[in-house]
């Protein structure tokens, strides 16, 4: 091999030519920007929590808002409905109160006037019949005109009056009742006819159909409050004023039996004046309430705004400061990271320098034992040469020239091979004879003393398409997986065997394949967790960025390289 072979691949003072494909560094844009992505990822999570947090603290203070408000309501309701109750129930005991006096009163005047007074006038009266007027039909109620049936009974009660002992009995009851609350009395017989009256205008009256009056007949008594304009008392006429009416059942002295009916009016207009007066207070004291309750609502409410502002301030302040201890741990993780990277990268560009310097050592090598080793060949091989030609014209019996001639062919063969290798030692990517190179480095590594042992066989495929690649990395790649084959503790190495490589297209691709095959451990070898984790990686990226790809099979290695020229550059 010549010196202007050795220039391909160094310059004057050794170094890589300028032409040489220098890897590229790996600058900060390839290492994983740990600070960049947690600062927006975690800034995003944090202000969405912040959100979340914001809108719950406010739905909480709505809620506490409208669970006041309903309280309020409910509160307002309870109080309205107590003093209406309230008010009902005052009613209700005015009412029984004073249907307990009645029946008290109609048994004092039962025993002062029913016996001697009212009895006899009631079986006077009761000879006169009343089924005519009832046989009389009722008038219309959007009738004009006079009712027959109603004048038959003012009749009636006409003639009641013309009675002997009704006016004993008119005065009996007047002075029984003067000076009392009683504002009206009424007498009726078990036929509902009104046999007395202190309002003389309603004797004769048929309330045989009054509620009252049947359940009084029944022996129940029964009471109602009404409020009249205009009414007729004891005392003359009286006006807007509030009357209980009670309908109470007379008893035979000493028996159960109802022998006649009282209808009793007494006045309690001041009573249910006290009992409004009482709502009124009670209504005003309910407001005065529901004022003082509807401060404190806004109080309270006041209190839970500021409570939940200060919940939000002292939770943004801890998310800050969460955030800001993470955002520091992230900066030294990212310095760590940066650094690693760096340093990884540092031990790249080493061993990229330590590749190029021992590739560039072993074609110097290579290359110098070619042309050193070439020359002396030459002269012996034309000494033989010569020695031979003189045995063929004079003799020699102790003259081996043809064994000479022999193993100077050999010696040629290997610098050949060593310089075929060698020629191989180029940085750049240009296009290639796949079947050439890779016999080049299956001849070179058999000067290898691991691959003594050890058969290298080429499976060359017909007709590859030339190939565009990086031939010091191919070279780089084929030289580590054919040594990887050796390391196999069960390997080929030390027991013989046969490690064949195959070129072949498919796909569009040129394959390389690479199996090892021996008796005691057929197949790539499974226990390569070392070369996977150093040796490996390096043959990964050169394939790379020789737009190929490398695979691992159970039996096999397997190179796999784009059969079209790529686009993009070595790196």
């Amino acid at each position: 091999m010549g010196g202007a072979d050795r220039m391909q691949v160094m310059d004057r003072r050794g170094k890589p030519s300028p032409d040489a494909a220098v890897p590229q560094k790996r600058g900060a844009t390839g290492h994983f920007r740990l600070m960049r992505y947690f600062t927006l990822a975690s800034l995003a999570a944090f202000v969405i929590v912040g959100v979340v947090l914001y809108f719950l603290q406010r739905a909480e203070v709505v809620f506490f808002s409208q669970v006041q408000h309903e309280q309020g309501d409910f509160f307002a309701r309870a109080q309205t409905d107590l003093a209406a109750r309230q008010d009902q129930a005052a009613r209700a005991s005015l009412i029984s109160l004073h249907e307990a006096g009645h029946v008290t009163l109609t048994r004092v005047v039962s025993n002062v006037l029913w016996e001697s007074h009212i009895a006899p006038f009631v079986a006077r009266a009761q000879a006169i019949s009343a089924a005519p007027c009832r046989s009389l039909p009722a008038a219309d109620p959007g009738a004009t005109g006079p009712d027959p049936r109603r004048a038959c009974f003012a009749e009636l009660g006409r003639t009641i009056m013309g009675l002997p002992g009704f006016a004993e009995l008119d005065a009996e009851a007047y002075a029984t009742m003067r000076s009392s609350s009683v504002f009206k009395i009424k007498v009726f017989d078990l036929r509902g006819v009104t046999i007395y009256s202190s309002e003389h205008a309603q004797i004769g009256e048929d309330k045989a159909d009054n509620r009252g009056w049947k359940s009084a007949v029944a022996g129940t008594p029964a009471s109602e409050m009404t409020h009249r304009e205009r009414f007729s008392a004891f005392e003359g006429v009286v006006e807007n004023r509030d009357l209980i009416s009670s309908y109470i059942p007379v008893r035979e002295r000493g028996s159960d039996r109802v022998i006649g009916v009282f209808e009793i009016y007494s006045d309690v207009t001041s009573f249910l004046e006290r009992i409004r007066n009482v709502s009124l207070e009670v209504g005003e004291l309910a407001s005065a309430n529901q004022d003082a309750l509807e401060n404190a609502m806004t109080e309270n409410q006041r209190k839970v705004s500021d409570s939940s502002d200060f919940f939000l301030f002292i939770v943004s302040g801890t998310l800050a400061g969460l955030y800001a201890v993470l955002l520091g741990i992230v900066r030294i993780g990212q310095r760590i990271i940066d650094s690693q990277a760096d340093a990884q990268e540092r031990a790249m560009e080493r061993e990229e320098r330590w590749h190029h310097e021992k590739m560039a050592a072993l074609a110097t090598m290579a290359a110098n034992v070619s042309h050193e080793v070439g020359n002396p060949l030459a002269t012996i091989s034309m000494l033989a040469q010569e020695m031979q030609l003189h045995k063929s014209r004079r003799g020699c019996d102790v003259c081996q020239p043809a064994q000479i001639l022999e193993q100077t062919r050999r010696i040629a063969g290997m610098t050949r091979q060593i310089s075929e290798f060698a020629a191989a030692r180029r940085e750049s990517r240009e296009l290639v004879d796949i079947n050439q190179m890779v016999k080049a480095v299956l001849d070179f590594l058999g000067f290898d003393r691991r691959f003594r042992a050890i058969r290298l066989e080429l499976k060359a495929g017909e007709e590859l398409p030339a190939l565009s690649v990086i031939p010091d990395y191919l070279n780089e790649v084929l030289m580590n997986l054919l040594q990887a084959c050796t390391e196999c503790p069960s390997g080929p190495g030390g027991k013989g065997g046969v490690i064949v490589v195959e070129t072949m297209a498919g796909g569009g691709e040129i394959l390389i394949r690479i199996t090892s095959e021996c008796k005691a451990y057929p197949g790539v070898c499974r226990e390569h967790a070392r070369f996977e984790d150093s040796r490996f990686d390096v043959v990964r990226r050169r394939v790379r960025s020789m737009g190929g790809r490398v695979t691992r099979e159970r039996a096999y290695y397997e190179i796999a390289l784009p059969a079209e020229v790529p686009p993009v550059s070595a790196s």
